[in-house]
């Protein structure tokens, strides 16, 4: 993969996986709260993974893979 296109995908997973990952602190904080950062990084990590894996990486592959390769989408 060209390094445009890699950092065409890297911004597109920055701008969904943040959100994604804010929104898991705020439900995880309070429900750990006294833990140790290591255990709370221990229930954070498999959930983002899984997240990542099954639903963001999937949409951005089906809805920007044009953008991606650097094509101009066809006119509808």
């Amino acid at each position: 993969m060209p390094l445009p296109a890699r950092l065409r995908l890297t911004a597109l997973m920055t701008l969904a996986v943040y959100p994604v990952v804010t929104l898991y602190l705020y439900i995880l904080m309070p429900l750990t709260e006294g833990w140790a950062i290591w255990q709370r990084s221990l229930i954070l990590v498999p959930m983002m993974s899984a997240t990542i894996v099954l639903a963001v990486v999937p949409l951005i592959n089906r809805r920007f893979s044009a953008f991606i390769a650097g094509r101009k989408r066809a006119a509808a």
